[in-house]
Order: structure tokens, then sequence, then C-alpha cells
């Protein structure tokens, strides 16, 4: 022990670092695109992994930053903020917990004027070890108290932004009934520390020059929050009724206002359907409005800055030490309170002149309008922190407000558009801007057309460098591509045409055997290929376009695709024959001249060089009636369906074992044991069980590769559509 209190702090914050950076999911390229594994199977030897799994689960990495807090002081100084940098709340009590932790009423005089005294002695010890650093001398109390002195005196000064009441104790004060005083807001707790820490220096500067005091920090644990969503956020089976659910919500708009004041480096805020009536405009205005948003040029947002409406230059001033938001996940959510509220930040902040403002308007508040339009339209209001942002499933928000919205983000690498009423206008518009997108979705678009999706991969520079591309259509929703339009953009897309594609989906599109065997480039890096809802696809072309052109694809779907899988379409009334050529077709066309070995002798003497399997093909979706006639699957292949209506043909027997993509598997090694589990489940599983997502992963940065559970779990895995 007493070798371990000899180590630097910066060594055990590292060692800290690293093991929250365990808990993390590996990046796109790094991913085996296969569920976490959770047991005590050692450490991966590189990268992709299945097993031993890529990361330790995050229950287990906060267990043991939990322990590390137990050991000493020290351990728990280093361990506490990695505790604090990711937080998903999940129970309403553990939510109000949070709230009581964190935030403070800064409404109390009495809590402002200890927080006042607790940060005056806090810097008194500061600046005495400073002192004692430099001279040597060992600090007494009469110097404390004269350095306490010192900073009240240079607190109490007219240009003082601490209330005099708050420096005296509360027993001292008067507290005589008969004079009434006004309630005053007290100031926030960060402008206080700041206040304290810019005085003491100022009394150091005038006592002993060059002498640095450090600088107080919040006691609260916001400081150290980094990541905040609510993906498992639920109040259902809480035996609340109608009206409880109604008037007494547990997240409300002031209680994640509050929040957000108290967490100055928030980098990523996920929401869901769950709690988006709490998402009004002054929690828009705490999420957006803070950082580095600026007018053009990248200038910070001081003196002619930010319109908001917030009246108070306090509000402002702290939004700019504020970090800027990186990420935010908004899927699902459509309450009329977050669309009123987004419809007001937009017309607010970013839109010129309202021109449906009504004739009763006074003439002041036109010319306030027309100012405030001049001033936008010579600098207009952008977030360039912000860089990855998804939107699935917000149906409710109009395209002129949808527009507007999306433009203002100029550095984006991450766009999930899908399910939206977003229109051609938007792409036409993101041609022109600075976005560099690795990652985009474009989803079940009904407002877009063939030729604006076309038009925008062809020619934007803000698609050249696309990795990851979803244009899903179904039955319900089908693409709005023709043949002309998807021929364009497989032979003369960048995206396409670079062989840097790892997802793709081009479900319901046209796609036809010309396009896949003769137009089409090679795709060496694609590893997640959606081909759904195309009828007339036949299966021996899929099957030699992934041998000759993509043969490092592992995820294939197929659901209600080829003549030859018949049955999926034609349904139970079919003879049962169908569904038998149906299910030898797959092992024929598919799985056996895809995932099997060639055949060679091993009648010779010599040594036998095994050759090399034809493509790494080893997850195939199909649609339920299809996955139904496969009964018990074959051999190693086996069903492993999600937690909704998906399911998938798995070889149980494939993954990333070692150095690479092992197939052949014995019985008893931990991944097959591990796919033999979930198969066995038959649906019985968690949210985040499944391939191919539906849904991009933005708050960490791992795009449509990326694993999620919880509502986003179910979104990218369990919905059909």
């Amino acid at each position: 022990m007493c070798a371990i209190l000899q180590y630097p702090p910066e060594l055990l914050f590292t060692i800290c670092e690293y093991i929250y950076a365990a808990g993390l999911p590996p990046s796109e390229y790094a991913s085996s695109l296969d569920p976490l594994a959770i047991g005590e199977f050692g450490a991966p030897t590189a990268l992709p992994s299945s097993m031993p799994p890529p990361n330790w689960s995050e229950p287990e990495a906060r267990k043991t930053l939990s322990h590390l807090c137990l050991v000493n002081h020290a351990w728990y100084e280093a361990a506490k903020p990695w505790l604090w940098h990711k937080l998903e709340v999940r129970l309403p009590r553990s939510w109000l917990a949070l709230l009581d932790e964190i935030t403070t009423d800064t409404e109390d005089d009495e809590k402002a004027a200890l927080a006042v005294k607790e940060s005056i002695q806090a810097a008194t010890h500061a600046a005495l070890a400073s002192s004692a650093v430099r001279t040597g001398a060992s600090s007494d109390e009469d110097a404390a108290r004269k350095w306490k002195e010192s900073i009240m005196e240079s607190l109490s000064g007219p240009d003082g932004s601490i209330p005099p009441e708050l420096l005296t104790p509360p027993a001292s004060r008067d507290s005589s009934p008969r004079r009434i005083r006004p309630k005053s807001k007290s100031p926030a707790r960060w402008k206080i520390m700041r206040t304290i820490s810019d005085a003491v220096q100022n009394v150091m500067d005038l006592t002993e020059p060059g002498v640095y005091v450090p600088r107080l920090h919040d006691p609260r644990p916001g400081r150290f929050v980094r990541h905040l969503d609510f993906n498992h956020f639920r109040t259902i089976g809480m035996r609340r009724s109608v009206e409880d659910t109604a008037t007494s919500r547990f997240v409300t708009g002031e209680r994640v206002e509050a929040f957000l004041k108290e967490l100055p480096n928030l980098t990523a805020f996920g929401a869901t359907e769950y709690m988006d009536g709490a998402l009004s405009l002054p929690v828009l205005n705490e999420l957006l409005l803070r950082g580095s948003a600026s007018r053009g040029g990248g200038r910070p947002t001081r003196g002619r800055g930010i319109v908001t409406e917030d009246p108070e230059e306090e509000d402002r001033e702290r939004r700019r030490e504020c970090k800027a938001l990186q990420a935010m996940d908004l899927t699902g959510c459509v309450s009329a309170v977050f669309v009123s509220a987004l419809t007001e930040f937009v017309n607010t902040h970013l839109l010129q002149e309202d021109e449906q403002s009504s004739g009763s308007d006074d003439e002041s508040r036109r010319q306030i309008r027309r100012a405030r339009a001049r001033f936008m339209q010579e600098e207009p209001l952008t977030f360039p922190g912000l860089q990855r942002l998804g939107l699935r499933g917000v149906k409710s928000i109009q395209p002129r407000i949808l527009m507007p919205f999306v433009l203002a983000f100029p550095s984006l690498t991450h766009l999930d558009l899908s399910a939206t009423r977003v229109a051609p206008e938007l792409l036409t518009a993101l041609r022109g801007s600075t976005v560099r997108l690795h990652s985009l979705a474009l989803a079940r678009c009904v407002h877009l057309t063939g030729s604006c999706i076309r038009d925008f991969l062809v020619h934007a520079s803000a698609a050249a460098r696309i990795r990851e591309l979803t244009l899903y259509g179904d039955q319900t929703f089908p693409s709005p591509l023709t043949t002309d339009d998807l021929m364009e953009i497989i032979s003369s897309a960048p995206c396409f045409t670079s062989g840097e594609l790892t997802y793709l989906d081009l479900s319901s599109a046209p796609v036809t055997k010309e396009l896949l065997v003769d137009v089409c480039k090679p795709q060496p890096k694609l590893r997640s290929l959606g081909l759904s809802y195309i009828p007339d696809l036949e299966l021996n072309v899929i099957a030699q376009f992934l041998k000759s052109k993509a043969v490092n694809v592992e995820v294939l779907t197929l659901v209600q695709t080829s003549p030859d899988l018949d049955w999926g379409r034609v349904g139970p009334g079919a003879p049962r024959g169908s569904a038998q050529q149906a299910m030898m077709a797959l092992h024929t066309q598919i799985i056996g001249p895809l995932c099997t070995p060639p055949y060679m002798s091993t009648l010779r003497s010599q040594a036998v060089v095994i050759p090399p399997y034809p493509t790494r093909l080893r997850v195939i979706e199909l649609s339920a009636p299809a996955l139904a006639a496969l009964g018990a699957g074959a051999a190693s292949w086996r069903i492993i369906r999600s937690k909704g209506g998906r399911g998938w043909y798995v070889d149980t027997a494939s993954g990333w074992v070692g150095t690479g993509l092992q197939r052949n598997l014995p019985k008893a090694h931990p991944f097959r044991v591990q796919m033999c589990r979930l198969a066995d489940a038959n649906g019985n599983v968690n949210s985040g069980i499944g391939w191919h997502a539906r849904k991009m992963e933005v708050l960490h940065g791992c795009g449509m590769l990326g694993r999620e559970d919880g509502l986003y779990g179910a979104v990218s895995f369990a919905y059909q559509g």
C-alpha cells in the first residue's frame, strides 16, 4: 500500500482511463459484428474479435472503477471522474437521485452562502500551499486568517459579482421579521468559484507576484459528465395511472434544464420517445447554444453573438464556457412539446424574418425582426462542434424546419434522416456545404426522389467519403430509385467507385444482374449487405457478386428476395414442396458455394493444404415464413431471432477467434456455445441481439456497424421497418 501511495496522480488517472476505455465498443473497423459475449474469456489478441469479446461490458468496467474507489483517497480521486463520465438514466428513482447529487437550489441563500464559505476556505488553503512551496515556510492559523481577510476584502468591492449577504454566515445576519427583503436569485456555483479564484489570484499577485494558485473546482460531479442518454429510461410497470403519467412526470423540462446547466463538459446527449415531452425550448437552448456556436467565420459568440430567448447575460456567459455538443440522438422524438420547441428554436435562431407575422405586431417588433434577419443573413448561426446527428423517426418535423436545422451543422460526419420528412431541397443544399459524411441513412424517406438521391451521391463532395450507406425501403415505403438512377449511382458515385464501403443497404431498389455483375466495382471492404424486398433478383446472381466482388461480406439480408425463395412471398397457402425447394435453393446456391471450401482429394501422400473459403458469409437474414420453413436448421446453421420480428440464419461455428475469421469451431468452443444459447432462446433475448442494424449509432460514433441495446437496440435489430 505504501508503494501505491507513491505513484503520481497522473499515473493512477491514466490507469482508470484505460479501464473506462475497456468498456467502450470498438470502432466500426474493429467491430466483429457479433453480440457481446459476457463472461471470463481472456483478452483478445487482435481486432475484430468475437471470442474473446473485443471489450468489457459496461457494468464490468464500472464495477472495477467502483472497487478502485475503495482502495484509498488517491485511487478515489483518480477513478471518480470516469465513474461519472457516462450517465445512462434507466429508472425514475435513479433519475431523481442524480438530480439531488448534481444539481443545487440556486434560490436558497443559505446553501449559496455555505458554498461561498466552503469555496473561500478551499481557496485559502490553496493559496497557503502555493506560498509555502515557494518560501518553504509552514502555514499557521494567523496566516490563514490574514489570507481569508484579504480574500473577503477583495470580494467585497463595488464590482463584486457575489451579493454581500452571501459573504456573511447565516447566523450573523439580521433575522428581524419586521424587515422584509425581496429574495434575489443567487449566482450560479460556477460563477461563485470563478470569482473567488480570480480574487485569490489577484491577492497573490499583490503580495507574492509570479506565484500561481490552482483554480477551484466544483465539488459536485457534474463537470465530469461527458455522456448523457435516456436510452433505457422506462416508466412502464410502475402501476401509474393515466392521470399520474400526465400530471406527475419524472423527467420534466425544468429538471432536464437544471441538470444540463450543471454539465459544462457534456459532449453526447441521447433522447427517446419516453421522455421527449421534456425537450422544451430552454432544454434545446442548453444543448445547442453552448461552446463554439458562432455566426460565421468560427468567431466566439461574445458581444453581438447569439440572439437567445433567455434575457440573462449570465446564461450566455456560462454557455460560452461550456464544451460544444459533439453528438445528439433524437430517435423517435415526436411529442408536441418537442415539435413546438424545435420549431420555435429554428424560427428564433436560424430562419430569417417571419413573413407570416400577424398585423397586430407593432412597428418596433417588426424592426427588431428585420434587423435580426439582416444580421442572420450576413452571419448565419452555425454549430461547428456537432459531428453526429440522429433524427431517425422524427416524423412530425416539417421540411421547412428540418432543412435549416440540419444545415446549421457544418461539420457533420454521421447523419441519420431515416423515416423523416426530409425534402429534396435539403440534399441539394448539402451539396454546397462543408459537410463531409462518413455515414448516411436515408431509409424510408417518402419525400425524396430518385433523381435527388442520385445527384447527391454522384456530384456532392459531402458524399464522396461515405463508408456506410443505407437506402433501405420495403413493401410499404419502397425505394424511389429507378434502374437508370441506380445505374448512375453504382457506376459513378465516388463512394461506390472508391471501394471503401463497409455497410450498404439497397433493399427494394431495382437491382439487376447487370448492375451487380457488370457495372459495380469490387467492394473489398464491404462487410454487411442489404438486398431485401427485391423479388426478381436471383440467388445465383447474388452468389456470383459476392464470390467475385465482395468476398468479405459477413452479413446478407434476403427478406422476400429472389423467385427462388418463393415461400417467403407466397405464404402458408403454398404447397409444402415449395418451402422445401426454397430451402434447398438457399443451401445449394448461397450457403454451399459461398460458405464451404472447394472440394479436394486427400488420397495423395503429400501434405494437404486446405484451400480458403470462397467468402466470409456467415449470417443471412430471411423472412419469418422462410425461417419457419428451415425448422431446426442444418449442421451448424441455426436460427437466431431478435426480440421483435427479425430473424437470421447463422453459422454458429464461424466467428472472429484469434487472429482471423475461423470456421468449423468445435461444439464446446465458447463462441459456438454462446451462439447456440441465443438460438435456443427463440427470441427471448435482449434488444441488442441481431445483425445488420437499421439505426445508426451516433453517440459513440460507430455508425451503422455499431451495436446498441435498450430502445435504440430495439429500433436497430427488433423492428421490421
